[in-house]
């Protein structure tokens, strides 16, 4: 791996993907598709990585995409689901946030995606967002056009108004419960996915999952805030494992539980992977990263959590009106993202769990000098996690064993 000190020169702008194709890498074509329907947001969370770490490109954009770049985004993903063979698809309807976008605009993008798809595709609609805004009107849409809504939660009231505020410093937690509640209704209960939960050390983990659980969420993820070698995360020691700890004691809750509540991400995926099935989260293992953003002007790009990186981290030259998906594919910085253990750096290789950790969220990587090529900044706690949930489940397995026979 070429290393330098400038992010043109860092890990992994010198990956050669003539090399890889040679050498009998294919890429694996995209089958999610984020769209940022709106580049603004109705809240002010401080920990946001799109407003408040080192990209700032969202000034630069468009409030609301067009409908001219709608059209072009159907026109390719249903190009690139063509040309792979694909007979499914998911798009996400994202921000900023997307309901910002308003119910007939967004109603526009859901039609026409929907026509333009080939009629052998199927497409699984998604949006994520933070809550505020969803009204029975919405909700009539999603329903309408089978839209799965996830929602940002961070707990109780008093959790969630640490960090996820209206610009004016009013907590958001009232307005999102009741959000909440119109979509776990009997009408739309089938539209709910989830609960998406960025960990604050500051909150109670057992409170905060108990909270989140009187949703019925079906699922949970719980998200490390991001930070990397340059911007650590709020609360990282030089040594310790807060998060993992914090982790910990929601997971032993979780497990331990006589009837399974709900399925939290994170601890699925890690249980999946000591068993030896892949992965299906970008955040752990190393399966290939299946996933295009396109922003609010048209530009394709990275997954957008790259912008807690560094400014530009997220971007491409590519643009929707001129370039397919396919094209975007051969980027080494999207490559990268889809060779598994090749992208590691020598450290995560000699470490045991590799396989299993996949060396953490990519963004949580970067360091200055050395790019992407470096354990992820949350080394030590997901060490500790995986090793812990490792030694739970085999002392399960084993006094399974054991009763058959």
């Amino acid at each position: 791996m070429t290393m330098g000190g400038t992010p043109e020169a860092e890990w992994p702008a010198a990956l050669n993907v003539q090399t890889l194709l040679e050498e009998g890498w294919r890429p694996t074509p995209f089958r999610q598709f984020v769209l940022k329907m709106h580049s603004r947001c109705n809240l002010a969370c401080d920990y946001c990585y799109m407003y408040e770490m080192a990209d700032q490109g969202w000034r630069r954009q468009p409030r609301r995409m067009s409908r001219t770049t709608i059209d072009q985004v159907a026109t390719r993903i249903t190009e690139h689901a063509r040309d792979a063979g694909l007979p499914r698809v998911d798009v996400i309807l994202h921000g900023g946030e997307p309901l910002l976008a308003g119910l007939e605009h967004l109603r526009y993008a859901l039609e026409t995606i929907h026509s333009t798809a080939a009629p052998n595709v199927s497409v699984g609609f998604h949006v994520q967002t933070n809550g505020v805004l969803l009204d029975s009107s919405f909700l009539e849409l999603f329903d309408e056009h089978d839209v799965h809504v996830s929602v940002s939660l961070d707990g109780d009231q008093k959790g969630h108004d640490r960090h996820r505020l209206r610009k004016n410093g009013d907590g958001s937690h009232n307005e999102v419960t009741q959000g909440l509640q119109r979509l776990t209704g009997p009408a739309y209960q089938r539209l709910f996915s989830g609960l998406l939960c960025t960990i604050d050390l500051a909150n109670d983990p057992l409170v905060t999952y108990e909270a989140l659980l009187g949703h019925g969420p079906p699922t949970m993820d719980f998200l490390l805030p991001h930070g990397n070698w340059e911007e650590p995360p709020p609360g990282l020691p030089a040594d310790g494992t807060p998060y993992a700890d914090w982790l910990i004691a929601v997971f032993d809750r979780w497990y331990h539980a006589p009837v399974r509540e709900t399925r939290i991400r994170l601890f699925s995926e890690i249980i999946r992977l000591l068993l030896g099935r892949p992965s299906h989260s970008e955040s752990i293992g190393l399966s290939p990263v299946a996933v295009a953003v396109v922003e609010t002007n048209g530009g394709i790009e990275q997954v957008d959590t790259l912008k807690s990186a560094y400014d530009g981290a997220a971007g491409t030259s590519l643009h929707i009106r001129r370039d397919p998906f396919e094209t975007a594919l051969m980027i080494p910085a999207i490559a990268a993202r889809q060779i598994g253990r090749r992208a590691l750096s020598t450290d995560c290789l000699a470490c045991p769990l590799h396989r299993v950790c996949g060396g953490g969220l990519y963004a949580h990587r970067y360091r200055s000098g050395t790019g992407f090529a470096n354990p992820s900044v949350y080394c030590r706690d997901l060490f500790r996690l995986i090793t812990h949930i490792r030694d739970v489940v085999a002392r399960d397995v084993g006094d399974l064993k054991r009763r058959a026979t």
